[in-house]
């Protein structure tokens, strides 16, 4: 079997879709996007294509290795979100022609469904609390939210006073008994962490992510020694590699690799399985589409300390089209009461409604997330 194309497309409201397609007629989906950067992403998808036409797709292991080492300089977000996609499709492919899911051929299922949470409030959040409440009555046992709005590197005391009372809120709608995570996007820098950190302990948070930027987790060991709230980061970091790191260090409680940026199905087992070696939960990144989530639903299945899983059905980013839309069959993707069955179907367990995709693509997207800036003028972190 041999590669013959790879064909992508831009659809809204923000994502990239790949199929690669081979002289036997079988196919593999993927999604190889980075929020914000699809175009970028999709011109590396078809650099990459001169190391994978005429090959054959089902030395996944081989070829990672070529898109990865062979060009020499590696790594980074646009690149590994590159790999990720196409790592994907190949998983789906492989499982298509063999007729079974991509979890049976990384060892079998150990578990049948996987818990959900959502997403309420939006990027400067407010109204937290009736949102919460919502989702819980939607049969949610978990949500996230974001924590603050922009905050400079030392900023007044009433900023956090103001993200304690938001959480406070979200606690106080929901009950002792619901998961709180609360995602601080890389807005708080240190000399604002220590404290807010420990002023939420009292709020039982299930996780905080992100409290200061990736390029400063080396700072997570001082800001959250002794916090009883588990630490979750990981969304942009793209290879095992800068996981050890952070495990070796002992920063970490929750390692949230994306598997539409971090290589894909590959390097994310690699990661989780790393993350095991620690004692680390795995709870994989995904505000993003029908894709991302199957691969990681396939991920969930098979490693143990798998314990919840974004989704991003109803986010206030997905404007004229959310997840399910893409699928042919909307429930392979279903989620009740709070979990969703991991799909059974052959390779990532969904299929896609091509004729939708070329449709919407037509329509595209030139997604850009805010640009944010503080009241100086200087620019703040989104």
């Amino acid at each position: 079997m041999k590669i013959t194309k790879l064909k992508t497309w831009q659809v809204p409201p923000r994502w990239l879709f790949l199929k690669i397609e081979t002289d036997e007629g079988v196919y593999g989906w993927g999604e190889p996007v980075i929020e914000g950067r699809a175009a970028t992403v999709e011109a590396a998808v078809h650099e990459l294509s001169d190391y994978l036409i005429g090959e054959d797709p089902r030395n996944i292991e081989h070829l990672w290795n070529v898109m990865y080492r062979a060009g020499f300089y590696r790594g980074g977000p646009i690149l590994m979100s590159a790999i990720a996609g196409i790592d994907q499709a190949l998983w789906d492919l492989k499982g298509r022609e063999l007729g079974v899911p991509v979890h049976q051929l990384l060892g079998g299922k150990v578990r049948n469904k996987m818990r959900m949470y959502a997403w309420t409030g939006g990027d400067r959040p407010s109204d937290v609390g009736v949102g919460a409440k919502a989702l819980v009555d939607q049969g949610f046992t978990a949500f996230k939210m974001n924590g603050t709005p922009e905050l400079q590197i030392v900023d007044s005391h009433s900023k956090i006073d103001d993200a304690v009372a938001r959480i406070a809120e979200a606690r106080d709608a929901v009950g002792p008994d619901v998961g709180i995570a609360v995602d601080f996007h890389g807005r708080v820098h240190r000399p604002m962490a220590k404290t807010l950190l420990r002023e939420l302990e009292p709020y039982h948070l299930m996780f905080i992510e992100e409290p200061v930027a990736p390029e400063h987790l080396p700072m997570l060991k001082s800001i959250a020694q002794d916090l009883a709230t588990p630490i979750a980061t990981g969304e942009r970091l793209h290879t095992r590699f800068a996981f050890r790191d952070l495990l070796a260090d002992n920063m970490v409680d929750i390692v949230q690799p994306d598997l539409s940026h971090c290589g894909g199905i590959s390097e994310g087992l690699k990661i989780a399985t790393l993350a095991s070696a620690y004692d680390v939960a795995l709870a994989p990144h995904c505000p993003l589409g029908p894709l991302t989530l199957a691969a990681s639903l396939q991920l969930d299945a098979v490693c143990h300390n798998a314990f919840i899983q974004e989704q991003s059905m109803g986010i206030h980013y997905n404007k004229d089209n959310d997840v399910l839309d893409y699928l042919v069959d909307k429930s392979a993707l279903s989620i009740e009461d709070g979990y969703c069955a991991i799909p059974d179907g052959p390779g990532l367990g969904v299929e896609i409604n091509e004729e939708f995709v070329e449709e919407r693509a037509k329509v595209g997207h030139r997604w850009r997330n805010p640009v944010w800036q503080h009241e100086d003028g200087s620019v703040a972190e989104w």
